[in-house]
C-alpha cells in the first residue's frame, strides 16, 4: 500500500473535478490532500468522501497569490516533513509551471500528463501519451522517494461510486521563502465559461466558419448543451477566435467526454490536442477530410445547416 499526497488547486474556494478523478483511482491506497490556502467544511466533507484520510490546509506569508518559486517552497517543506511515496495533482497550466520545480527539490522522477494509472502493490503504472498522442507509453517511476505525477484533467472520469475516510483536517503553517519574480496582479478573464482543459463538453470551429461573428452559432449551441466553445489553430490564426480558445499541440491539450468538431479539417496538430475525447463529432463538407478518421460519428455537409438543426434537436430532448 502507498502512501500518497494529493495536490488540489482551488478556484473560487473549490477543488478542482481532476483531484475527484485521482482519488477515485487511488482507492487501496493511503491518500492525503493538500491544498494552499483555505477550505471550507462541504469541499472537505467531499474529499472525506471521496477518501482523503487527512485535509492539510497550508498557509504562510507571500502564498495568497500564486507563484511557482512560493508554491514550490512551501509545498517542498511539508512534504520534507511527512513520509510521502507519491504526490499527485492535475496536469493543469499551474502544475506544469511548478511540479517540474518541486521535482527538482527532491531529485525525484516525475510522470507528467498521464491519461491512466493504477497501482500493483506500492508501485505505480501509469499510461502517457507520447509524439503528440501517436502512441501510448507505460511508465514507472524509480530513484528516491517521492515521484510526482501529474494526471490530464478529465481522462480518468469521475468515479461513479466511492470509498469515504475521515478527512480529518490539519492546518499547517508553511514558509514560501524566497521569491525573486513576483506576480503582482492576476486579470481574471470575464467568461464564467468552464476552461476548456476541465470542459466535459466542447465545441470547436475551424477556418470554415469564415468570421469571428459566426462563431455566435456556435455560443448558442453551447449555451443549450453546457459546451464550452473551442476553436482550431486556423481560426485563432485567421482572428476569428482569440488564442484562449484554441485546441490543439501548441493549444489546449482536453480530454472531454464529447468533442464537436465543426469545419475542423483535422491537422494533426489539431488531432494532438483532442484525441482523448471519449467521442468526436466531426461537422465537415469534405468527406475525405482527416478529422472523419478519428471520429465517432461524422456529418457531411454544412455546418451553418447542420448546427441549427441539432441546437433545436438538442433542445427538443434536454427539455
Amino acid at each position: 500500500m502507498a502512501n500518497v499526497l494529493v495536490f488540489s488547486e482551488t478556484h473560487k474556494g473549490n477543488i478542482k473535478p481532476v483531484t475527484l478523478e485521482i482519488l477515485g483511482k487511488l482507492e487501496g491506497q493511503t491518500v492525503d490532500v493538500a491544498v494552499i490556502g483555505d477550505l471550507d467544511d462541504a469541499q472537505v466533507k467531499v474529499l472525506a468522501e471521496h477518501g482523503a484520510a487527512k485535509v492539510h490546509k497550508l498557509k504562510g506569508d507571500n502564498l495568497d497569490k500564486y507563484s511557482p518559486e512560493g508554491y514550490s517552497n512551501a509545498l517542498h517543506g511539508f512534504i520534507s516533513s511527512q513520509s510521502y511515496d507519491y504526490v499527485m495533482t492535475g496536469a493543469t497550466s499551474l502544475a506544469k509551471d511548478m511540479f517540474p520545480r518541486l521535482a527538482t527539490k527532491f531529485d525525484a522522477g516525475m510522470a507528467s500528463d498521464c491519461v491512466n494509472f493504477l497501482f500493483e502493490g506500492d508501485e505505480f503504472a501509469g499510461t502517457r501519451p507520447l509524439f503528440a498522442g501517436k502512441c501510448l507509453a507505460k511508465v514507472n517511476l524509480q530513484g528516491p522517494k517521492p515521484h510526482f505525477i501529474t494526471v490530464r484533467p478529465n481522462a480518468l472520469g469521475l468515479p461513479e461510486s466511492t470509498t469515504a475516510a475521515s478527512g480529518e483536517v490539519n492546518e499547517a503553517n508553511v514558509e514560501a521563502g524566497e521569491i525573486r519574480a513576483a506576480i503582482k496582479e492576476i486579470i481574471a478573464s470575464a467568461s464564467e465559461k468552464v476552461d476548456l482543459t476541465e470542459a466535459n463538453i466542447i465545441i470547436s470551429g475551424g477556418r470554415a466558419m469564415k468570421n469571428s461573428e459566426n462563431f455566435s452559432i456556435l455560443d448558442e449551441m453551447a449555451e443549450v448543451i453546457g459546451a464550452t466553445v473551442g476553436a482550431s489553430r486556423a481560426a485563432v490564426d485567421s482572428g476569428y477566435a482569440s488564442p484562449d480558445m484554441q485546441v490543439g499541440q501548441t493549444g489546449k491539450t482536453v480530454s472531454p467526454s464529447l468533442y464537436i468538431a465543426c469545419g475542423i479539417s483535422g491537422a494533426i496538430q489539431h488531432l494532438a490536442g483532442m484525441r482523448t475525447s471519449k467521442v468526436i463529432v466531426a461537422i465537415n463538407t469534405d468527406p475525405d477530410a482527416p478529422i472523419f478518421t478519428k471520429a465517432d460519428y461524422g456529418i457531411v455537409g454544412d455546418l451553418f445547416k447542420i448546427v441549427p438543426i441539432m441546437k433545436e434537436e438538442f433542445k427538443k430532448i434536454l427539455s
